[in-house]
């Protein structure tokens, strides 16, 4: 944990200050910056394992920030936004972000999910330099998945769609792979929630709509079926 390293950008000194603490005394290396510019520059310095964004941010707002990190690279990015109810956690989730934590947060809560979050993304390479886990169901059978245009090779963490090559987030990824080693069966967003973005708890099921939609919208938007009452499941 010691070689993990954190960008967190929080405006408020207090919280940024006690969460930097509660972050090192964990055993993370932590760079702690005031505003969206700084947390950019912080970025394209120091290259983190994982960034924290405060969604309200002075100069640069989080959701753009996280837009900046995402086309540039698939670090995972975890939002922080004071406000759960409103619209400011699925536009973070639009912008590419892996997750979100609502403030106030208990310490130990964000350390839970940040070493949930570094779990997805650690463990071997794929398409962008990460792993997916969940490919090891997929992997159990055939190398390459194929539903119909759509191509998954579970070996070499590829997407392609009538041949050519697709961009996936790890996490998007994870999902697909959730869907390709069960294709025609209904997965539920608890179920997804648990699987993808290694949820021992109730989550928020906005996270798994706004990445579907994510998906859908690489790979086909009539690929993954929405089960009105149910979940998701992937046309075979």
């Amino acid at each position: 944990m010691a070689d993990t390293h954190v960008l967190f950008v929080e405006d408020d000194d207090v919280i940024r200050e006690a969460t930097q603490l509660t972050l090192e005394r964990d055993g993370y290396t932590v760079t702690a910056v005031p505003d969206g510019l700084t947390g950019l520059e912080a970025f394209r310095d120091d290259r983190p394992d994982i960034a924290l964004l405060d969604v309200m941010l002075p100069k640069l707002d989080g959701v753009s920030l996280c837009r900046h990190i995402r086309d540039a690279s698939t670090v995972p990015v975890i939002m922080l936004s004071a406000r759960a109810d409103s619209i400011d956690v699925v536009l973070g989730l639009e912008a590419g972000a892996d997750d979100y934590v609502t403030k106030p947060f208990d310490g130990a809560v964000l350390v839970a999910r940040i070493r949930a979050v570094l779990r997805r993304f650690g463990h071997a390479s794929g398409p962008n330099g990460h792993h997916a886990p969940g490919a090891d169901r997929a992997a159990e059978g055939e190398e390459v998945l194929r539903f119909g245009e759509l191509e998954v090779d579970t070996e070499g963490m590829e997407v392609r769609t009538a041949g050519r090559p697709v961009s996936l987030t790890p996490t998007e990824m994870r999902l697909l792979l959730e869907f390709s080693a069960a294709p025609g069966t209904v997965l539920s967003r608890d179920q997804l929630l648990g699987r993808v973005w290694d949820y021992g708890w109730g989550g928020d099921t906005r996270v798994v709509d706004v990445h579907v939609q994510r998906l859908r919208g690489k790979i086909g938007q009539e690929r993954i079926e929405t089960v009105r009452g149910f979940g998701y499941k992937l046309r075979g």
